[in-house]
């Protein structure tokens, strides 16, 4: 399967903000040496924080442009977050949501620390995402479905765009004309199940 194709400035964009959010700033101290390594690392509370070279990629597919809503489901150590949100620009918005509270406080602590302005929140148990304030522009969600979270598509604004593995697959969801259109890239992923 080919893989889908992604523009070359959109790829220096993220190479740029990943560049200008250092990984080590969002692990924990005892696991800080292995920041640079290409594989995800175990942050506590049953969480990873996701290979670089895959948030990458989901980050390419998503295409964040400058002042877009942004959600990031499952935002872990808030380092996504935080790279979301140097993709948002300061016209943009980017909120991380988050099932397990010490990760919310980790992830925010994180997120004061180098100065980024976003913010996670404690999702709401049975709630997918904040429905009370789509519709978003962009959603990453960096936990595994079996299916597309309807739930989360109908928080995307049209022409918004929503960024999930599903089913080991990374699938790009595009609003428009308020009907969702999927289509999944090349390559397997695993990534700890969407709760």
């Amino acid at each position: 399967m080919a893989g889908i194709r992604v523009d070359p400035a959109t790829e220096a964009r993220v190479r740029a903000a990943m560049s200008s959010t250092p990984r080590a700033d969002f692990l924990p101290p005892e696991v800080r040496h292995l920041a640079d390594a290409d594989h995800p690392v175990m942050i506590g509370w049953n969480a990873t924080n996701s290979q670089p070279s895959t948030v990458a990629r989901m980050l390419e597919l998503l295409d964040v442009q400058s002042g877009d809503r942004v959600l990031d489901v499952g935002s872990g150590s808030g380092w996504t977050t935080a790279i979301l949100s140097v993709l948002a620009g300061d016209e943009g918005a980017v909120i991380g949501v988050e099932l397990v509270p010490q990760l919310v406080e980790y992830g925010n602590e994180r997120l004061a620390e180098t100065g980024t302005r976003a913010e996670i929140r404690e999702a709401v148990p049975g709630v997918l995402g904040l429905p009370d304030e789509a519709p978003f522009d962009r959603i990453l969600v960096s936990a595994q479905a079996a299916t597309v979270p309807t739930q989360l598509e109908a928080q995307l604004a049209e022409g918004g765009r929503l960024v999930a593995p599903i089913a080991g697959l990374m699938t790009v969801v595009d609003m428009r004309d308020g009907l969702p259109h999927r289509r999944a890239d090349a390559g397997i992923y695993s990534f700890v199940p969407l709760v």
